[in-house]
């Protein structure tokens, strides 16, 4: 069994930027946004009496001076709105794509992540609430320019930088401006999102952007607006963009027991995909703990996610994993066509990879995904 070899310049990397942050936070140098750094945002406008109006989101905030927009992120300084996060991350890491979740995507490769500061969501059970639920002027960042971000990427051999953690909506300047610069040295780039962003500003990132996984939350508004303070229909619209606009789409649904668990829900969701995206969107049933605002619920029943993962292939859905499952074989791909185990996975690790020319080495069937 081979297991994937420890790149040891990407630890090093990882000592010394933990080191950069210890010695910053102790000699209280943490970026705090000054003239030199601010970012003014796109999509907005200006409004009599200072306030100006977001249209970075389907919220579409109206302002008022001094003030955030729900995001938290993007911020009214004397009637113009500023992205706080640009090029303020608070988080800076090598991971390996497949932890996106992105299963069709270079396999066994790293990706340069990045967040800062802010979400437009307020999922109760959000993991990394740490830092989704700040502004970027209350979390420890550093300040790193767009072209640094490539650098470091290119320095440390990632094949794509992600866009992820928080929401990157909230830092659409600087992902879009990283992205750009990454498309000109032969880096992709990533995003995982929860899809709330408006058509124009999407459509303008789909220009640089090579793949995304998306949360689909559930298929209800019910609880779109109860559990997370967003709405469905402006995140199906996103998904239906990405694929028009030839990005490659992977879809994440976080299933909680008793709230978005309905076997008839899961359904709709699955020939929803099905018959607007096609039955080659990856679809990656996703286990949940106990967390945040959500410390009450049990951890996801493992028959709930065998039985969404029994709909989603019922209805036709050609790769559907589970995830957050130690040992579960349900996040390995097999060919649609010979039934054969064309990736195998445990946990982040590819033990075995048959994909040849994206195809699969067995039958030669065809296999949708970046390789």
């Amino acid at each position: 069994m081979k297991i994937k070899r420890v790149h040891w310049e990407l630890v090093v990397l990882v000592i010394i930027i933990t080191a950069v942050t210890i010695y910053v936070s102790r000699n209280g140098a943490f970026a705090k946004l000054g003239p030199g750094h601010l970012k003014e945002a796109m999509f907005y406008d200006k409004l009599p009496d200072n306030n100006v109006q977001c249209h970075l989101c389907p919220r579409n905030c109206t302002i008022p001076e001094g003030r955030y927009g729900f995001c938290r992120a993007r911020k009214n300084i004397k009637g113009k709105l500023y992205a706080m996060g640009y090029a303020n991350p608070c988080a800076v890491h090598i991971d390996p794509i497949e932890k996106k979740p992105l299963f069709h995507v270079l396999p066994a490769s790293d990706s340069f992540s990045i967040a800062s500061a802010g979400c437009n969501m307020r999922c109760k059970f959000c993991q990394n609430w740490q830092i989704s639920q700040f502004s970027p002027e209350e979390t420890q960042n550093l300040f790193v320019p767009p072209e640094k971000i490539v650098q470091k990427a290119l320095e440390t051999k990632c094949k794509t930088i992600a866009y992820t953690y928080s929401e990157p909506t909230n830092f659409y300047e600087y992902m879009l401006e990283t992205a750009k610069i990454a498309k000109e040295k032969g880096i992709k780039n990533v995003m995982h999102s929860n899809g709330y962003i408006n058509q124009e500003p999407l459509k303008e990132l789909c220009k640089y952007l090579d793949a995304a996984n998306i949360d689909l939350k559930a298929f209800n508004n019910k609880y779109y607006k109860e559990i997370c303070g967003g709405s469905l229909e402006p995140v199906l619209e996103t998904l239906k963009t990405l694929k028009k606009e030839g990005v490659w789409v992977e879809i994440t649904n976080l299933i909680l027991p008793t709230l978005n668990d309905d076997p008839k829900d899961i359904k709709k969701m699955c020939e929803w995909i099905r018959d607007n995206l096609g039955t080659d969107v990856p679809l990656h049933f996703s286990r949940f703990y106990p967390t945040y605002q959500m410390k009450n619920l049990p951890p996801t029943p493992k028959e709930t996610l065998q039985k969404a993962r029994e709909i989603a292939t019922g209805v036709g859905l050609r790769y559907v994993y589970i995830g957050n499952i130690v040992g579960n074989p349900a996040e390995s791909t097999c060919c649609p066509k010979c039934g054969k185990v064309i990736i195998e996975r445990v946990g982040y690790n590819i033990i075995k990879n048959n994909i040849k020319n994206g195809k699969c080495k067995f039958c030669q069937e065809k296999i949708a995904g970046i390789w």
